[in-house]
């Protein structure tokens, strides 16, 4: 039988958290349960925080004030991440995030990036033809209504708090997570209640 042979990948990963244990920065254990709550991360995380700011008037104000202490009032843990901002869409503005240069995404909040959101054409596109990768998402907004890209990087991660959809007053905050898709907190797609 072979023995397997360990990627360089792993031995590199495993020589940084036996650094970061050797100089007291994190435990083994400290390190395991970061990457876990990385892998439980998703999108319905990020719904449960816009849902809640769809119906509590104190918690969507602090959402636009500090998203990861917004996110830390969910339960989500944000220490050691970079700060999350959140962009509100109104009637004059609709918010689209990208990251130009790789993938920086609140994975905390949404969890890992779908595929496009990496993709050169994504990224590029963007910046030079928003309106059109909106169409592309079946996302047509009215004329006069303004794009505004946003660049997360590494130093910065930001979501957007869409507008909550025609009809849906009086819906509790779980139907209205429901209605939430991952495109809806990166400006790709809106939420409808139909």
């Amino acid at each position: 039988m072979t023995p397997l042979i360990e990627a360089p990948s792993e031995r590199l990963l495993a020589g940084i958290k036996s650094l970061l244990a050797s100089k007291g920065i994190a435990t083994a254990e400290e390190i395991a349960e970061r990457m876990a709550q990385t892998d439980r991360a998703s999108p319905a995380q990020g719904a449960r925080m816009v849902a809640r700011a769809w119906t509590d008037p104190e918690y969507r104000a602090l959402l636009l004030r500090d998203g990861a202490q917004a996110a830390e009032a969910m339960g989500i843990a944000m220490r050691g991440l970079p700060p999350l901002g959140v962009l509100e869409n109104t009637d004059d503005t609709h918010n689209l995030v990208v990251c130009t240069l790789c993938s920086c995404y609140p994975r905390a909040v949404l969890g890992y990036p779908p595929f496009w959101f990496k993709s050169p054409g994504y990224r590029a596109r963007a910046i030079r033809d928003p309106r059109g990768v909106l169409a592309e998402f079946g996302t047509v907004l009215p004329a006069g209504q303004r794009i505004r890209v946003v660049d997360s990087t590494a130093d910065y991660r930001w979501m957007v708090l869409p507008q909550r959809p025609v009809g849906t007053d009086g819906w509790d905050a779980d139907r209205l997570a429901a209605l939430l898709r991952e495109g809806d907190m990166i400006g790709v797609t809106v939420p409808s209640a139909a």
